[in-house]
């Protein structure tokens, strides 16, 4: 697969944080109130409330200070060291307070530290098995499309091309479903590699052609860019 079909995680959500609100997060106004309630009114009833909410804030920001610190990783190639301490923090808050759908991107992101930064595909697979069964278990279709995209990469860097390409299709679909154009654009990339591997450069070129009017529509400029490095390293320009 082309150096940017696999070697870059492109996690655009357009959902934002599991939760994450504009502003003052409405969990620190409840624990405020909560906190008066308790020493004020005498009544202590909603302090474990209180403290789940404050969990689970605090895993929502682990996890986006662990993104931010992934994209700085894709910017300059160096690892910062808390990256997957962040990633492996959040999953386990998530996880204290029944939050299956944040423990499973928490633990999409774990998987992808292990692949794209660390390759070790072996520790990354364990991570993303379990990203995908909570994904799945929470209908949580936009973090599935991530693991099944990188679940792509482990098979077809095992030499299990079919494996990968139903994969990344499947990725593909859930991507057209959920109107997510830039990661549309982004997997048919790989989709156009694994045709030129096939030796159809046609249908390579009509997928490259396709992607790069997605991201043209959508204003994924760096999406664009890896679209025209393919395009060089397959030599369909």
């Amino acid at each position: 697969m082309t150096g940017r079909a696999m070697g870059i995680s492109e996690r655009i959500d357009e959902e934002g944080g599991s939760g994450m609100a504009e502003g003052f997060d409405v969990r620190l106004t409840r624990a405020q109130e909560r906190y008066e309630q308790a020493v004020f009114g005498g009544d202590a009833t909603s302090l474990p409330a209180a403290e789940r909410d404050l969990v689970a804030l605090e895993a929502d920001t682990a996890l986006a200070r662990g993104r931010l610190l992934h994209a700085r990783f894709l910017e300059t190639g160096v690892e910062d060291a808390a990256e997957l301490s962040l990633f492996e923090r959040a999953a386990q808050l998530y996880r204290e307070v029944g939050d299956a759908r944040g423990e499973g991107e928490a633990l999409f992101w774990v998987g992808t530290v292990h692949q794209v930064i660390r390759q070790d595909q072996a520790t990354a697979d364990r991570a993303f098995a379990r990203a995908r069964e909570l994904a799945t278990e929470a209908g949580d279709e936009l973090t599935l499309s991530y693991v099944l995209r990188h679940l792509c990469f482990g098979e077809q860097a095992a030499g299990r091309v079919e494996a990968a390409r139903e994969l990344l299709e499947e990725s593909t679909r859930l991507r057209r479903k959920l109107s997510f154009t830039p990661g549309v654009a982004a997997n048919l990339i790989g989709l156009a590699d694994l045709a030129a591997s096939d030796g159809d450069r046609d249908a390579a070129r009509g997928l490259l052609d396709e992607a790069t009017s997605l991201a043209a529509d959508s204003g994924a400029h760096g999406i664009a860019r890896w679209i025209d490095e393919a395009r060089d390293e397959l030599k369909l320009a």
